[in-house]
């Protein structure tokens, strides 16, 4: 039988203001790409722990859905886990082979916001 109930529920991070960054960034792809890192995000939801192709640690509580959208391009959306739940932190399109220091510095900086 097969479990199809979520290990984990994901929510978007919001700044003070109520503004939810990844949302937004979401909303700006187009309905195709949006589709794709929505299903990796729901994969992650549903198969907690869940480790290669889909998931990644980066280390210090943080992890990365991982997404290949159209036209070979890369998006991450980088998560940590709050109370049992997936807090998606920051999502972008990346361009380099390791993934930038200044997005995982600003994922943590979220992390720690939340954690406080």
């Amino acid at each position: 039988m097969i479990d199809r109930s979520k290990k984990i529920t994901g929510r978007f991070y919001a700044l003070a203001s109520g503004r939810r960054p990844v949302r937004d960034w979401l909303l700006q792809l187009d309905k195709d790409d949006r589709r794709i890192v929505g299903r990796d995000i729901q994969k992650v939801e549903f198969g907690w722990p869940l480790g290669m192709p889909y998931c990644r640690p980066l280390g210090h509580g943080l992890w990365e859905v991982r997404s290949d959208l159209t036209s070979g391009r890369i998006a991450r959306v980088i998560f940590c886990i709050v109370g049992g739940e997936m807090v998606l932190l920051h999502g972008f399109e990346k361009k380099t082979q390791k993934t930038p220091q200044q997005d995982i510095a600003l994922a943590l900086r979220r992390m720690k916001e939340i954690e406080a």
